[in-house]
């Protein structure tokens, strides 16, 4: 089985635009899980855009499944996680002027950041991009998991670049498996460009948030899970 890890962001992006108390993102949690999400995602950003720290530790008592903190490699958010612990950490690259995550992280230069987090007993994941030489240093740095940044993927529209993109997404997803650490895939993943991520037959984990939120405010959260949920297993 192929594993739906739901972000559940745009959720609170929607609280804070009115700086209110709804939409509540830990019941946003409980219908993705009751409707077939293995994972609850949430990006504590260090500008805290849409999730709060109060979520963050609401979400640790409450989910279910497992919870996937998606932070920053700083000295702040190492010690929330340090506090926290949740299930997952992935760290991300973030800038404060960006829309949303841009890019993979480069991870050269937090080899001792990466130690810190494992030697908390926390399992890292790093978004990269499909690089194979940034995959083993993943694996040298003890990760356990690599989320391969999809984004570039979801953009292209041309069938020829399409092919190629998804060639070189399945020789990094192929090494990360022979290294031992798991498959996960993110980023601008939608219902329509997932099946050609799904056939590649390697990814085992995919993080989703924008298209399942985006069809929510048509369909309901709990369909919208439910039929990401189908696509993947398909």
């Amino acid at each position: 089985m192929t594993y739906l890890g739901v972000n559940i962001d745009h959720v609170a992006t929607i609280r804070q635009a009115r700086m209110g108390i709804e939409p509540e993102p830990v019941y946003a949690a409980q219908i993705a899980e009751q409707h077939g999400a293995n994972q609850i995602t949430i990006h504590l950003r260090e500008d805290r855009r849409h999730i709060q720290l109060r979520d963050l530790k609401l979400l640790s008592e409450t989910v279910q499944t497992k919870l996937n903190l998606e932070m920053a490699c700083t000295p702040e958010m190492i010690a929330i996680a340090a506090s926290v612990k949740p299930d997952i950490v992935t760290l991300v690259p973030e800038k404060r002027e960006e829309v949303t995550t841009e890019g993979g992280l480069n991870i050269v230069h937090f080899r001792d950041r990466i130690k810190e987090l494992v030697d908390l007993g926390l399992e890292v994941s790093v978004f990269i991009e499909p690089d194979l030489e940034m995959i083993k240093l993943a694996d040298k740095f003890g990760c356990h998991a690599v989320e391969i940044h999809t984004g570039r993927y979801a953009n292209l529209k041309v069938a020829s670049e399409i092919t190629v993109e998804l060639e070189r997404i399945f020789k990094a997803c192929k090494l990360i498996k022979t290294a031992g650490m798991r498959v996960v895939a993110g980023h601008g993943i939608n219902y329509h460009n997932v099946a050609d991520l799904v056939n590649l037959g390697i990814i085992e984990e995919f993080n989703i948030g924008h298209s399942i939120i985006s069809r929510a405010v048509f369909s309901g959260l709990g369909g919208a899970v439910a039929t990401m949920k189908r696509l993947i297993n398909s």
